[in-house]
């Protein structure tokens, strides 16, 4: 059978209700072959450990499911700030994080997607040696885990790290551990962050400054988020494909770009119970590799 994804490891993030391993199902059923998932309730700080039955059931599921492993990846839950100026959050976060990534790895999974983080004030380079300070520890912590930390790319609001590409250089660089780092690229963060991707010389130009600054090597898992605002608005709401103000036009050149051929890449965008909008969206990205 063909893949309904044309070639691309194309995907949403799933519901784990029930157990991390119902995600795959309720991919399966919008077509998904790439997958995001959380690992734990993304609204608490700890939560009880991962049922050996579901950690058993996972990869079965995702067999049923056809999806690969190595196209499944986690986001880490919204409460863990590295960078903050507060050492009460700073001691809760390396303790989140390394509990994450330890679920992550008990799942196999090869990537969690984590935001950089706020200085709340300290100023940029104090913020980023914090979190790189903080990311080593949990490294300490966890020193058998193979599941990666992957810094997102974010749309720069308020003190947020991770907007301009060289953040995430520095960043990349301040951490200083390659084999268990690496980068998610959200469309939406970075066109509120100011990168333009609707045209085709806007779009190279933005990619030539990532590869530049970060390194397409460093990339391990892509956002596909249209933009409800403008710009460089530094808002972080995402719109559905080809709704918002990015367009059709830039979700075809990413996706007829063989740098990202390889990656999987999974939609944030809402949707009701019976995810109507995921198929929706998947068709376009579809339709839009076919016409590229």
């Amino acid at each position: 059978m063909s893949d309904p994804n044309k070639g691309l490891f194309l995907g949403s993030h799933m519901s784990i209700a029930g157990g991390v391993d119902q995600a795959p199902a309720r991919g399966a059923t919008v077509g998904c072959t790439a997958l995001q998932m959380f690992v734990k309730n993304n609204t608490q700080w700890a939560g009880p450990p991962i049922p050996p039955a579901q950690i058993a059931a996972f990869p079965r599921a995702l067999e049923a499911a056809g999806i690969r492993l190595d196209k499944v990846f986690a986001h880490a839950c919204y409460l863990i700030n590295l960078a903050s100026s507060k050492e009460d959050v700073g001691a809760k976060s390396i303790v989140a994080l390394a509990d994450e990534l330890t679920r992550c790895d008990q799942l196999g999974l090869p990537g969690l997607v984590l935001h950089p983080g706020a200085h709340l004030g300290a100023g940029r380079e104090a913020g980023i040696e914090t979190l790189a300070t903080r990311c080593r520890e949990v490294f300490r912590r966890t020193p058998a885990v193979r599941t990666r930390v992957l810094f997102e790319t974010t749309a720069g609001t308020g003190t947020n790290l991770g907007a301009p590409f060289e953040d995430l250089r520095d960043i990349l660089a301040a951490v200083d551990a390659p084999d268990r780092t690496g980068v998610c690229l959200d469309t939406c963060h970075i066109f509120a962050a100011g990168y333009e991707l609707r045209t085709a010389e806007g779009y190279a130009a933005t990619m030539d400054a990532f590869a530049r600054l970060v390194g397409f090597e460093r990339l391990r898992a892509v956002h596909l988020n249209d933009s409800v605002h403008p710009l460089g608005s530094r808002k972080d709401r995402h719109a559905h494909i080809g709704a918002g103000h990015l367009g059709t036009a830039a979700f075809a050149h990413l996706l007829n770009d063989p740098r990202f051929r390889a990656l999987p890449m999974a939609l944030e965008t809402a949707k009701n119970e019976h995810m109507d909008e995921d198929r929706m969206n998947l068709e376009v990205l579809r339709r839009l590799k076919d016409e590229g």
